[in-house]
């Protein structure tokens, strides 16, 4: 790696930066806002319990330099479209801000999943049934998630979400689960 131009805009160093770690990890690209907990150099893991299938997984995701591929692939089969079958990648930026909750809410406990990826064909089938499904939503494109903390409160959960200040979270008390996505920030 090289030493970056002498600058005094620190924060073009810090892209700079992260574009370097990027292509030594073979990665093509790591967001440009660097997460508040998921530092560069911490290993990170996340456990799953799938509500539909039964499925456990701990995903030990980045290893303290790269985000793990094979693992990543894991995950994407983890939150494919259950109702389909159909898999599709995961954006690893979910995973970190999830890693993040489990910090703030100080718990080491598994993310129950209601739902990860979802296929056109499920989209427009929930859309069918419910006013509270996006015609285009992040789960198209595998950037959202819709979870539960076992044995933490989803409406504790979804206020650590939002002061997180990463993308869109929605608290769906009825239901009892909240909405994670990279998107743009908000929350309903």
């Amino acid at each position: 790696m090289s030493i970056p131009p002498h600058s005094a805009d620190a924060a073009a160093s810090r892209r700079y930066f992260i574009k370097q770690v990027s292509a030594v990890c073979g990665l093509a690209s790591l967001s440009a806002a660097t997460p508040a907990f998921a530092k560069l150099n911490t290993r990170r893991a996340v456990s799953f319990v799938h509500t539909h299938t039964g499925e456990k997984f701990i995903a030990h995701y980045f290893d303290g330099r790269c985000y793990q591929t094979d693992c990543l692939r894991q995950v994407d089969h983890l939150l494919r479209d259950f109702r389909t079958g159909e898999v599709h990648h995961i954006d690893p930026s979910l995973l970190d801000i999830l890693f993040d909750l489990q910090v703030l809410a100080g718990r080491d406990a598994s993310f129950e999943i209601i739902c990860g990826y979802r296929s056109p064909a499920t989209n427009a089938l929930l859309r069918s049934t419910s006013s509270g499904v996006a015609e285009n939503s992040l789960h198209l494109v595998g950037r959202a998630i819709d979870v539960r903390l076992s044995g933490f409160s989803t409406h504790k959960l979804s206020a650590l979400a939002r002061d997180l200040g990463r993308g869109g979270v929605g608290f769906y008390a009825a239901s009892d689960f909240v909405h994670i996505d990279t998107g743009r920030v908000r929350s309903w």
